[in-house]
């Protein structure tokens, strides 16, 4: 792990998200919480924003940066890394998992959060039937020609992207990051899209004028790629 970063490694049965949770209160910033499985990706890193719990979730955006990042420092040429707003990534329309954040329960809009935690899972074994069509909207790194890009080697380019995209917030402001983000973003035709000071995305349509607000704080309740049975990306 880079400098900064204090690892915390759990067996296969652990949760990173969780425990990185339960332990962010008493762990400093840059605690980096590992599952060790081999057809999974799963880590969670504990921040300490020092800004209002409204605006502080623009750190998500951040994380999101660094995990396609980290993807994209693997991918094969012509692999397409795209990001369903706000937090599931998908590699040539193939679901492959996304990120999450968690806060403490207590924290009011405008107070700073004692802690957040950026948590994230990417499948890079597909353990499905692998028959053909069996799951067309789902995919895996090894189906996606990632080679031996696994779990160690997504955790560390996670790690040295999340520094990089924090540096740039510091040094240009979160327009940088927002840029980034919102160039991974699928969107509709004739669309344009901005994320505000709160995280919420505007979605402005050319042809009638009209914007749309998504709420990131009520996207973020529930991740949209995770799928509580399985435990993992959905299929």
């Amino acid at each position: 792990m880079p400098p900064p970063f204090a690892l915390v490694r759990l067996r296969e049965s652990g949760d990173a998200f969780a425990h990185a949770c339960r332990i962010a209160p008493n762990c400093g910033a840059g605690t980096l919480v590992y599952v060790g499985r081999f057809d999974l990706a799963e880590f969670a890193v504990v921040l300490e924003p020092g800004e209002p719990l409204r605006t502080a979730r623009r750190a998500f955006y951040a994380g999101m940066v660094a995990l396609t990042d980290a993807l994209r420092a693997y991918a094969p040429p012509n692999k397409t890394v795209a990001i369903d707003w706000p937090d599931a990534i998908r590699i040539d329309g193939g679901l492959v998992g996304g990120g999450r954040m968690g806060w403490p329960s207590s924290v009011r809009e405008d107070e700073p959060p004692a802690w957040l935690v950026f948590g994230a899972m990417i499948r890079t074994v597909a353990m499905t039937d692998p028959g053909p069509g069996a799951h067309p909207l789902a995919s895996a790194l090894d189906e996606e020609g990632f080679g031996e890009a696994g779990a160690v080697q997504m955790t560390e380019s996670f790690a040295r992207h999340l520094m990089r995209a924090f540096d740039s917030w510091q040094v240009d402001g979160f327009d940088g990051v927002a840029r980034d983000y919102l160039s991974r973003v699928v969107r509709e035709r004739r669309t344009i899209l901005r994320i505000d000071d709160c995280g919420d995305l505007l979605a402005r349509h050319i042809t009638t004028e009209r914007t749309e607000r998504r709420e990131l704080a009520k996207a973020l309740a529930t991740p949209s790629w995770l799928d509580p049975k399985l435990g993992g990306p959905r299929l």
